[in-house]
């Protein structure tokens, strides 16, 4: 009898822990059920990149100087920079200019270090491709401008989930009017601004 009823009281014990850890599960799915989503259903929608991606860059070919700043401040060398001097008028003359993707770590310094400012960063960051060899861009496909994503009739253009106003679920179609849970770069540099200039305002007696 004895064992008989440390049977049923085993059993009972793992019956509650057993639904114990159910009911865990089933409150995680609950608590999942209420965030808003964050698939992005690609390639039918894209979502904005921010001001300073760091995408494809963009090359101006009648800007270059064929200086190679951004060959020695590439961290690995690059930049291929090709080159004749005109003995006529002892300058550089720029034959051809490429930048392998393939390679390429989207660090930057060649665009921030470029003196006449023919490297841009653009949002294009679909490079993938089958042949590795086709990452190498030369100057032709460098001048391409990118197609931006609010432009494209092909694709719907979301929002940053980060900034969805509060309660909302789904990101399609939100109103810019619409109060935003998280403050945008811009919002946050005006409220430091004027947080700053209240503080340097003298305390009256």
């Amino acid at each position: 009898m004895k064992d008989f009823f440390q049977k049923v009281n085993s059993y009972v014990k793992e019956a509650f822990g057993a639904s114990k850890y159910l009911f865990d599960g089933i409150s995680v799915t609950f608590d999942h059920l209420k965030r808003r989503p964050v698939t992005v259903q690609y390639p039918y929608e894209k979502l904005i990149p921010s001001e300073r991606y760091r995408g494809r860059i963009h090359y101006e070919f009648d800007k270059c100087i064929a200086c190679e700043v951004c060959v020695r401040v590439c961290p690995i060398n690059l930049p291929v920079v090709d080159w004749v001097m005109n003995k006529e008028t002892k300058k550089k003359e720029l034959r051809n200019y490429s930048i392998d993707f393939g390679a390429c770590i989207f660090c930057g310094n060649c665009v921030e270090y470029c003196p006449t400012n023919c490297l841009s960063m653009t949002e294009e960051y679909e490079l993938a491709t089958f042949d590795r060899h086709n990452l190498n861009y030369d100057n032709v496909a460098l001048g391409r401008l990118p197609t931006n994503v609010t432009s494209d009739p092909t694709v719907t253009s979301l929002k940053e989930l980060t900034y969805l106003p509060k309660g909302v679920m789904d990101p399609h179609d939100i109103p810019l009017s619409d109060s935003r849970v998280g403050k945008l770069p811009e919002e946050v540099l005006d409220w430091m601004t004027s947080s700053k200039s209240t503080e340097e305002l003298p305390v009256g007696k």
